[in-house]
């Protein structure tokens, strides 16, 4: 009895040894097989960086306006006899827009043309008048007969330019009834129709002509990107003149304009309201694509620097308002950098400082990734549009060694 009371502890200390070496054996297995799950490095898209002359754009937002605009107004009284053009069409410089009735007009004409021939016909007998006083003066006739003689010649010839002047009134009163367009353009609908009455100089106009070919576009810009424009001419870095800079349209639906335009005026003062000064580009329009009132974005090239280009994808503000963007270094792994200058160029930010040829920009991946992080970069290259990435092909894996 007292043997198997010495047995059965006996027993369950084998036991329990038994289990507890197994608990061991199970927790080393287990972290044997977490530590063969670890996260690889991740893969990241990655451009080779190289310094070059690139441009230096300014996106603006823009207004078509007309590059020529008439309201057409009567110079002449009178009843719209004739409307010769279509609303909104085309017409050339000196077409016929409006006849206004002529009677009136043609009546004076004919009048001052009379007004002239009499006035003509007085002067050949007043020049013979004083003619024949002049061989008389000094054998009977009196010198305030030579005088007077004199004088009405004088009278007669001023009453022929004064009645030339009338006649050039009348002619131009009368060519007032035909109202022409000043220039070649488009016309706007009519505010009155035949039968109306209009009068000379009224402030409401019949029609409005613009000319649409070539076209002007309203930019407005910062006064601190003037600013800086003007800082970087004067430090030599902006190659380039900005008043002979190219500027692309991108039209209400996104399409590129095939048209480039160049500068015309800039003024010289700020919006006290707005902070902003004007700058007037002159397009070709010869399908007339372009119309008055039309909204739009201008990208107009003002220079060129010598420097690197980050894609506007790949890079990010940091709370103080600097750029920043992320690259791998030589042994792979990820450090950002904040660049204190940095220029618009098209899709891409222009910087000089921070970065050199060679250096690996992390494009695509860099998201989910913390600076120290150990990554596997993947060639690749960004389209003009500055939106896709095509990645070259990553490297196979190399296949796990067999035990």
């Amino acid at each position: 009895m007292t043997t198997r009371r010495l047995i059965v502890p006996l027993l369950l200390t084998v036991a329990l040894a038994g289990c507890s070496d197994q608990g061991k054996s199970g927790q080393a297995a287990g972290g044997a097989g977490a530590a063969g799950q670890q996260r690889p490095p991740s893969k990241v898209s990655v451009v080779t960086m190289t310094k070059g002359e690139r441009p230096v754009t300014r996106v603006l937002p823009g207004r078509a306006v007309a590059y020529q605009t008439a309201d057409i107004r009567p110079r002449a009284n009178g009843m719209i006899e004739q409307i010769t053009f279509k609303e909104g069409s085309e017409v050339k410089a000196g077409d016929l827009l409006y006849k206004i009735d002529d009677d009136t007009y043609v009546a004076l004409l004919e009048e001052a043309k009379a007004s002239l021939a009499k006035a003509e016909a007085s002067v050949p007998s007043a020049q013979a008048n004083l003619t024949r006083y002049e061989r008389l003066v000094n054998s009977g006739a009196t010198q305030i007969e030579y005088e007077n003689a004199r004088v009405t010649l004088l009278q007669a010839q001023a009453d022929v330019a004064q009645a030339k002047a009338s006649l050039q009134s009348a002619q131009i009163n009368v060519g007032y009834t035909e109202i022409r367009a000043p220039f070649d353009g488009v016309t706007t609908i009519s505010t009155v129709s035949v039968g109306n009455i209009v009068t000379a100089n009224q402030t409401t106009s019949l029609t409005t002509l613009r000319r649409l070919d070539p076209i002007y576009v309203d930019l407005n810009d910062s006064s601190a990107n003037l600013l800086e424009l003007r800082s970087a001419i004067a430090a030599g870095r902006l190659k380039g003149n900005p008043t002979q800079a190219d500027i692309k349209l991108t039209l209400e639906d996104g399409t590129n304009y095939d048209k480039t335009g160049k500068l015309d005026m800039a003024e010289l003062a700020v919006s006290e309201t707005t902070g902003t000064y004007q700058i007037r580009a002159v397009f070709d329009n010869p399908d007339n694509l372009i119309l008055p009132g039309t909204y739009m974005r201008a990208t107009v090239t003002v220079g060129y620097e010598d420097g690197y280009l980050i894609p506007q994808r790949a890079a990010t503000r940091n709370a103080t308002g600097l750029l920043s963007a992320k690259f791998a270094t030589a042994d792979n792994k990820v450090e950002t950098r904040t660049f204190e200058q940095s220029q618009v160029s098209g899709n891409n930010w222009l910087v000089t400082t921070n970065i050199k040829d060679g250096d690996k920009l992390i494009v695509d991946g860099f998201q989910s990734i913390a600076d120290g992080a150990t990554v596997v970069p993947v060639d690749a290259k960004v389209d003009d549009k500055g939106f896709v990435v095509e990645s070259a092909a990553a490297p196979a894996a190399t296949p796990a060694a067999k035990p």
